[in-house]
This record gives C-alpha cells, sequence and structure tokens, in this order.
C-alpha cells in the first residue's frame, strides 16, 4: 500500500500528459493523414510552406501536382497544410448579403 502512494504523483502526472499532450497530438496525426488520403484533383489547397495552388494530379506514390501562378509543381501529399488549407476553402466561400 506505501508502495502505491509513493508511486500515485508518477502515474496521475503520466495520465495528465497523457490527455493533454499525447492523445491530441494522435488525433491531430489521424486528421491529417485522413486529409491526405481524401485529397482530389481541383482541390484547392496551400502547403505548409504557404505555397497556394489546385490540385490538378494525384500519384499513388504520396505525391500530387499542383498547378500554381508560376507553373505546376510536385509535391508530397504530407506537406499540404490542413490548417492553412481548410481555412483558405472557408474564406473563399461566398457570404451572401442579407437584405
Amino acid at each position: 500500500m506505501e508502495a502505491i502512494n509513493q508511486f500515485a504523483p508518477f502515474i496521475l502526472i503520466f495520465a495528465v500528459m497523457y490527455f493533454f499532450m499525447i492523445r491530441p497530438q494522435l488525433k491531430k496525426q489521424k486528421q491529417e493523414k485522413k486529409f491526405a488520403e481524401e485529397l482530389k484533383r481541383g482541390d484547392r489547397v496551400v502547403t505548409k510552406s504557404g505555397l497556394h495552388g489546385k490540385i490538378v494530379d494525384l500519384n499513388n506514390d504520396n505525391t500530387c501536382v499542383i498547378e500554381t501562378m508560376a507553373g505546376k509543381m510536385k509535391f508530397e501529399r504530407s506537406a499540404i497544410s490542413l490548417e492553412l488549407s481548410q481555412k483558405q476553402n472557408t474564406s473563399a466561400a461566398p457570404v451572401k448579403d442579407k437584405k
């Protein structure tokens, strides 16, 4: 019983770290993987380096071709930012005027 009391703070610290640090990171990784797998032609995306473009081709080797104003470039799917792409697509949606 005394051994449990000695290790209780360490167990509590690990539980807190898991629920506030590790678990959210795993959830985010799953979302990013799902996003990369669901990309399709015509999607407007932003890469993690800030390059804006439209997907014109998807390859089986986890790469995609993105068309920008400078031309076509090949990127890894993992280089496409989930947050920035969603932010761009929601801000590009037309706003209806209420009258």
